[in-house]
């Protein structure tokens, strides 16, 4: 049980912590260089700004929303300043801080590596949301050296914060957000940077299409670019991988021009067909965590009563909760009279979920595959 706690950075991920836990009752310190943002998220509820040197006496647990880069570093300067009993970071690279904090920081025992795997394209105080944790996974990558009282205190301030938390080695975590999370961002970049000198008309023509697939590209290029920087040897092999895929793809669409109708045009519009296959198995393993073969995959089904708009409603509740159409089956039973909805989700959202829609009225049964 923790109840004090300091978030040291109050941009999206600190302030979000500061609300999610105040609001559980934690008392909680809000640390910054930067004084407006530290008001600025006390002022929405996220805690309390006291003395540049922080609270008297160490809080039970301190969260360090810095960048990767500066963790180790202000990890030693609380530490040394004995800020708090315990130590987290939220930082989306973690096997340099971990070799960092190992061999550069005081007390590598009272720290355990973290990652929310929350957050949004907007950045700053403003930004954050007490909820922005709720039902994600919290990633910790406590070291062999953590004491179990550390990792006791910060597996604590994550189910207050209403996360999942996951344990993971720190290289393995790198590798993966690689995939997930650095590498598209990149992408989203540089099809975003293809419009920094669009046409207004085309501008214009701009949909949600265009608009999902660049929308992480407005993060804070500083913070950004010290994330790829801590992570650049994985987020290569990623990039790498991808660039074949571009130049086998290139390849492809120089067929088709140059050679309409031709045996060689057909192997180009096979090998086309084939990557956008890819695309689609990528997209569904996404998106469509219940479907065919899954492991773990959880249904909710909801009885309808075959009202006017019913169906709509049900639709647009389902999509508040994070579940596409694409994702949802209708079913008639006895005589097509008794109509039902099932939706498909993942072990890690499906709780979330129902509850959502029972606050909504629907009556949700669930049932979980073997």
């Amino acid at each position: 049980m923790i109840r004090t706690a300091a978030v040291v950075g109050t941009g999206l991920i600190g302030t979000s912590a500061g609300l999610a836990l105040s609001r559980r009752g934690v008392h909680v310190h809000l640390l910054d260089t930067d004084e407006s943002a530290a008001r600025v998220a006390a002022a929405r509820g996220a805690g309390s700004v006291g003395p540049p040197d922080g609270p008297d006496g160490p809080v039970d647990l301190a969260v360090l929303a810095v960048p990767p880069g500066a963790v180790a570093r202000v990890l030693a300067q609380q530490q040394h300043r004995g800020l708090a009993r315990a130590y987290t970071d939220v930082a989306s690279v973690k096997a340099p801080t971990a070799l960092a904090v190992a061999h550069g920081t005081p007390q590598p025992r009272s720290f355990v590596g973290g990652h929310p795997m929350a957050g949004s394209e907007r950045s700053g105080p403003l930004a954050a949301r007490a909820d922005l944790f709720e039902d994600r996974p919290w990633i910790l990558t406590p070291g062999p050296e953590t004491c179990p009282g550390a990792l006791n205190r910060v597996l604590a301030a994550v189910s207050l914060c209403g996360a999942v938390p996951v344990v993971m080695d720190p290289h393995t975590h790198d590798r993966t957000v690689a995939l997930v999370s650095h590498a598209p961002h990149l992408v989203a970049s540089l099809m975003a940077a293809r419009l920094a000198d669009a046409s207004g008309e085309a501008i214009r023509l701009a949909g949600r299409g265009i608009r999902d697939v660049i929308r992480v590209a407005g993060g804070d290029p500083g913070l950004w670019t010290d994330i790829v920087r801590a992570n650049a040897p994985a987020i290569v092999e990623i990039l790498e991988a991808l660039t074949k895929d571009l130049e086998a793809l290139t390849r492809a669409l120089h067929a088709l021009e140059v050679s309409p109708g031709t045996e060689g045009a057909e192997d180009a519009l096979a090998s086309l067909g084939e990557l956008l296959a890819r695309g689609r198995d990528g997209w569904a393993a996404v998106h469509r965590p219940g479907g065919a073969g899954t492991v773990g995959a959880v249904t909710l089904t909801v009885p309808l009563a075959g009202r006017p708009g019913e169906v709509d409603r049900l639709l647009h509740a389902a999509e508040e909760s994070g579940i596409g159409a694409q994702d949802i089956r209708l079913s008639w039973s006895g005589a097509s009279t008794e109509l039902s909805a099932s939706l498909a989700a993942s072990r890690i959202t499906a709780e979330s979920v129902r509850r959502r829609l029972a606050d909504d009225g629907w009556r949700v049964s669930v049932a979980t595959a073997p």
